[in-house]
């Protein structure tokens, strides 16, 4: 692996001694490597979830989270890690929405920090104890610009790209990566920050369908996930559906991700539940409540929720029951598609029940 001059700044502040955890996200020799010696013939790569993860996600991966947030998330993927007790994974979030489990239960040791909270559920307090306690090191800090350019730097192959984001802003003071130089164009100041290409170990994307191959139809904001199928060593590709080859040929819009970037197929029918599948069915507002107001609060609390909603499922068909089966499925898909206009929404009934605290809890998460 290559030497690298890291921002020594940053280095200080965020008391990072050994810079070889660092390396991986950077290095393109490896990630070139990787990718030169991928099976790039058309072969089918069928897996089952559990095949998928179990041979593609390793211990200290650099794994990177897709969608965005509980939109096209690869939520069920994320709970098999869990249930492989996989460790010492650095995880990237963008935002972290998906981090503070996976460091709760011991998957991740370290955290490429960006945005964390879950929006109108509120903030994460999980994330926030797991740094204060150590659980967790943080090993760069990042706005959600910044890390989409390094994504798309390495899709591009290029070395890495100038940029006017985070001047002015301390994140270049506790990001070892990025730093700040004169713009080579400009004889006068001007002052750009450079953000390298990165490269994470592994990437899994949540699609709409895909066929055997990997050829991947997507649907809903892409976010990085484009550049990431290109950028990452690995990707597993997890789908609502596998559809045969002469389907992705003759309905080619949306087929962004070439199967010569994917490794492993999933047929993953509510794979990102309990997020938000575009076209296919609605977030449950519920159980997010109840993960950030009430599981967020303490690492029993987090035991407790996980222990029933993962642990003790054997795959995501018997999370959906627990969520309420097909009286979920059909809200959640009705939910979804008057959102998006493809349903007669006038009238339609888009209120909850708001999680307030344990005691009234409904136990109706549809």
């Amino acid at each position: 692996m290559a030497a690298y001059d890291y921002n020594r700044e940053a280095l200080t502040n965020l008391k990072i001694e050994d810079t070889s955890l660092l390396d991986p996200l950077v290095d393109f020799t490896s990630a070139r490597e990787a990718h030169l010696k991928k099976d790039h013939s058309r072969r089918d790569k069928r897996l089952s979830l559990k095949e998928a993860i179990g041979e593609f996600v390793r211990d200290g991966d650099v794994l990177t989270d897709t969608g965005f947030s509980y939109v096209r998330t690869p939520m069920q993927a994320y709970f098999e890690i869990l249930r492989q007790k996989k460790k010492d994974i650095q995880m990237i979030g963008s935002p972290n929405s998906n981090q503070s489990y996976m460091i709760a239960f011991g998957a991740a040791r370290y955290s490429h920090n960006s945005y964390s909270g879950a929006e109108m559920r509120g903030y994460d307090r999980a994330y926030s104890r797991a740094v204060i306690e150590g659980k967790t090191k943080i090993l760069s800090e990042w706005s959600h610009g910044t890390m989409a350019q390094g994504f798309k730097a390495a899709h591009l192959g290029v070395p890495g790209l100038f940029s006017k984001q985070l001047l002015g802003s301390d994140i270049l003071r506790y990001n070892a990566y990025v730093k700040v130089m004169q713009n080579p164009m400009r004889a006068d100041p001007d002052p750009v920050v450079f953000v390298p290409a990165l490269y994470p170990d592994i990437a899994i994307i949540h699609v709409q369908a895909a066929d055997r191959f990997g050829n991947a139809r997507m649907y809903g904001p892409p976010i990085n996930d484009i550049a990431l199928a290109a950028a990452a060593r690995r990707v597993i590709v997890t789908a609502e559906e596998i559809v045969p080859p002469s389907d992705i040929r003759s309905n080619n819009k949306g087929v962004v991700i070439p199967f010569t970037c994917v490794d492993a197929v999933v047929e993953l029918p509510y794979g990102a539940a309990p997020g938000s599948m575009p076209g296919c069915y609605y977030w449950s507002r519920q159980w997010w409540e109840k993960l950030m107001r009430w599981a967020c609060q303490s690492q029993k609390n987090i035991e407790e929720y996980f222990e029933y909603w993962v642990f003790s499922c054997k795959d995501q068909y018997d999370f959906i029951e627990k969520l309420g089966g097909a009286k979920w499925i059909a809200n959640s898909r009705r939910l979804t598609k008057a959102e998006e206009y493809d349903n007669e929404d006038l009238g339609f009934d888009f209120s909850y029940g708001e999680f307030k605290t344990i005691e009234t809890e409904t136990g109706i998460y549809y």
